[in-house]
């Protein structure tokens, strides 16, 4: 039996479309927290989808919503 394991991420159901969204990943500068999500193209209104912890999470948040390229805003 596993006390302390990880569980596996799942991302919510979010209809992106590169043609009204774009992929952001918000990064603090005081601590260095990033999180990734997507921001309307209209509204400019962002939608937080996850916390990044590390590049192998980044990996998996690209790999799920088919993202090339992720626009780093401070």
């Amino acid at each position: 039996m596993k006390l302390f394991h990880r569980k596996e991420q799942k991302f919510p159901a979010f209809p992106y479309d590169p043609a009204k969204h774009k992929a952001i990943l918000h990064c603090s500068i005081c601590n260095g927290e990033q999180v990734a999500g997507f921001r309307d193209l209209e509204t400019g209104e962002f939608t937080e989808i996850t916390f990044i912890a590390d590049e192998k999470e980044l990996e998996e948040f690209r790999k799920f919503y088919h993202v090339k390229n992720l626009i780093k805003e401070y």
